[in-house]
């Protein structure tokens, strides 16, 4: 299987003082393409209404939760690290009935997705992100082509 990679402009300066906020925006994307690439290919012959719909469910909060808590026994110190601190980082708003708890375990998710893409850890990024996709299709049971 080949990788998909989209190179960036690097981020000068250490990744660490990057705002959670902007590792979680970016992550958010990446996570986003990650799960329309996989689901694009498990469910190659849906129309773009049931992608679109599958895709809603896994990048949502409860899911993106529920993939962070996934994660936890597979994240190094440092990963844990950087999960934690976005999970305790206050993000002054919340959508509009949004449970707090699993909004922060979302953005923690998603600023070490975030995190990984701007580094250019590719190779780490797509293990996660195989072990998010690989759980989340065996416990919904998303159907193969």
């Amino acid at each position: 299987m080949t990788t998909f990679q989209l190179e960036h402009d690097a981020i000068e300066g250490n990744l660490r003082e990057v705002p959670v906020s902007t590792l979680a925006w970016i992550g958010d994307s990446v996570f986003d393409l990650y799960v329309r690439m996989a689901l694009a290919s498990r469910m190659s012959h849906h129309n773009s209404g049931d992608l679109h719909r599958s895709a809603i469910k896994m990048v949502s909060a409860p899911a993106q939760a529920a993939a962070m808590q996934t994660l936890l026994p597979f994240l190094s110190q440092e990963e844990t690290s950087i999960a934690k601190r976005a999970r305790n980082h206050d993000p002054g708003s919340l959508p509009r009935n949004a449970d707090p708890i699993l909004y922060r375990k979302a953005t923690a998710l998603e600023a070490l997705i975030g995190y990984h893409y701007l580094a250019r850890n590719y190779n780490r990024l797509t293990e996660l992100m195989k072990i998010i996709i690989r759980t989340y299709f065996e416990k919904f049971q998303v159907i193969d082509n």
